[in-house]
């Protein structure tokens, strides 16, 4: 995987049929998939609320661009993409643009201790008011991003070794069980399952909500 500030690129490519879980991680992926007679089509994923199963074919192969959390980009700019495949970094690079409001939002809502409220007040608004603005950005509501945010950020936890009981409560949990409740709704899976399956905990700390950073680098 490789950085840069708006987004990171992952190569992807299927000797054989492969079957593997998509986890919800808050940001969007463009899609460059070329499949095995050679035709190249381009996608714009969702932001998944909870783990899916997708199928890859024999032969395929998909170079992703995760886009940070919460960004967005137009139908005419994906458009530009697949007129364009092979420009896609440059594209994707001069349309995201720099940091800004909605993203420094996101980041205080994955933080330790955030609420939705807390995040509203100290933006000078009312909840209802943030509500508003996430949803006129057509992004998932607040709520989305803090629990999820909690979530990822105990999974990264996981593979350190400590206790799932200490996990949780480090976490913001209100007990183990409650994590557990957490864990299945967002990957399908206990604590205690997912930190013996090395594979998902590697996909689960790629950079994404919680941990974006152009300094990472991973493989996918």
């Amino acid at each position: 995987m490789t950085s840069h500030d708006g987004f990171h690129r992952w190569d992807h490519s299927a000797a054989r049929q492969v079957r593997h879980t998509v986890f919800p991680d808050g940001c969007r992926d463009v899609l460059v998939i070329q499949d095995a007679c050679g035709a190249i089509s381009v996608k714009l994923t969702g932001f998944d609320l909870r783990p899916r199963a997708v199928v890859t074919e024999a032969g395929t192969r998909i170079t992703g661009y995760r886009l940070r959390p919460g960004a967005e980009i137009s139908p005419e700019l994906l458009t530009r993409v697949a007129a364009e495949p092979g420009r896609v970094a440059e594209i994707l690079g001069n349309a995201l643009g720099a940091w800004g409001e909605v993203d420094d939002t996101i980041l205080a809502l994955t933080l330790p201790d955030a609420t939705a409220g807390r995040v509203a007040r100290d933006q000078g608004v009312s909840l209802r008011t943030l509500q508003r603005h996430f949803a006129s950005q057509s992004l998932p509501p607040p709520e989305f991003w803090r629990l999820l945010g909690r979530a990822r950020r105990a999974v990264l936890r996981l593979a350190q070794g400590r206790p799932l009981a200490e996990v949780a409560c480090d976490c913001g949990f209100s007990d183990q069980a409650h994590m557990t409740r957490d864990l299945l709704r967002w990957f399908g899976t206990t604590p205690a399952r997912l930190r013996r399956d090395g594979p998902a905990l590697a996909v689960l700390a790629q950079p994404a909500l919680g941990n974006w950073t152009t300094e990472q680098i991973s493989t996918r």
